[in-house]
């Protein structure tokens, strides 16, 4: 199969998995006001990366396809109107794309000679576009048109699977150190996790309730915070390594003062300074060694943190209000801003 519909097929999947949990949160966060609850969502997402599963690319891929199957029955209403139904959804969606996403992008670069740069740039292609589509589908379909959409979009995934696997072959496989490895965190890693986990667990229910705006608008945030992101790659930005956290709080609260459309265009920066932070830790967790694997222990790190701090803020929301936690998130990036650089120096 031609290189480049490999990779269009794996930049699709990301759109459509992208697309999918973007849509069960804003959903989830018309069902229930609860924060806690909410936080529950991004949760379960979170929760397979720390579980050493086993790689399946096929039986993961249909994991997904069925989760998807179910979250449409949930946007039609035959199962009514329980919260249980998009928080199963999105718990099958997790451990479809645990099984598969590692072992199908090895596939992909071994078998299908897709260089890792084309397939780390069509994962961010497809996860913007999911994104967009989250905003740009929701006045035209809601929930429904969204996860139908989000369906369409993992198909093209069927003959690349089959391709691949018919010309397989025995691999060393490396799930057999990943419960050795999970046990290896970065301290900087969880403290970062537990930061961003906690603000974009509740940011469903902060467009919807404070800033009374619709599945739209949350979108163009997801969409500008993946702009930002991007743009941190290709400029190649560094900055202290306290800055960015200081920075970033600066940017929320000018999310409160400016509102509308200003607001939305300030994640554009705020996730540029995401990533530079992202990427200072990264270096910072073994300046000498393989990046690529430093990368892999601080997502597996950031994936605990954010697991806490999702349930942890929405458990916080839930007593003191929705409103009460921007100053909590406000006062968890100046200590990051504090706190995050002195972990990375007693690492030297």
């Amino acid at each position: 199969m031609h290189r480049r519909l490999l990779t269009l097929a794996w930049s699709s999947s990301q759109g459509g998995g992208t697309l999918a949990i973007g849509a069960t949160a804003w959903l989830l966060s018309g069902l229930t006001p609860s924060p806690l609850l909410n936080g529950v969502l991004p949760a379960l997402a979170t929760l397979p990366l720390l579980v050493p599963l086993p790689q399946r690319i096929r039986l993961g891929y249909l994991i997904q396809l069925l989760s998807l199957l179910l979250l449409l029955a949930v946007a039609a209403e035959l199962l009514g109107r329980s919260v249980l139904g998009p928080l199963l959804g999105i718990a099958l969606l997790a451990v479809g794309l645990r099984l598969t996403q590692e072992p199908l992008e090895r596939q992909l670069h071994g078998f299908g000679a897709v260089p890792v740069g084309e397939l780390r740039a069509g994962a961010e292609a497809g996860r913007l576009v999911g994104n967009l589509l989250t905003a740009l589908l929701f006045p035209l379909g809601k929930a429904l048109l969204q996860l139908g959409t989000a369906l369409l979009l993992l198909l093209p995934l069927v003959p690349v699977i089959g391709a691949l696997q018919a010309g397989d072959r025995p691999q060393p496989d490396p799930s057999a150190d990943q419960g050795a490895q999970a046990l290896r965190l970065e301290p900087s890693g969880v403290l970062q996790g537990l930061l961003f986990g906690g603000l974009f667990a509740l940011l469903p229910l902060w467009v919807r309730q404070e800033a009374a705006g619709n599945c739209f608008d949350f979108g163009l945030v997801l969409t500008a915070y993946g702009l930002g992101r991007t743009g941190a790659e290709a400029w190649g930005l560094r900055l202290p390594p306290r800055l960015p956290y200081l920075l970033m709080a600066a940017v929320l609260v000018a999310t409160q003062l400016i509102g509308g459309w200003g607001a939305v265009l300030l994640f554009v920066p705020f996730g540029l300074l995401a990533a530079v932070a992202d990427a200072s830790l990264a270096i910072g967790v073994d300046p000498a060694g393989d990046l690529q694997r430093s990368w892999n222990r601080l997502e597996r790190s950031s994936a605990l943190g954010g697991l806490v701090g999702s349930l942890g803020m929405g458990l916080i929301a839930q007593v003191i209000g929705l409103a009460g936690s921007l100053p909590i998130q406000l006062l968890a990036f100046l200590g990051a801003g504090a706190l995050l650089p002195l972990l990375q120096r007693r690492r030297r």
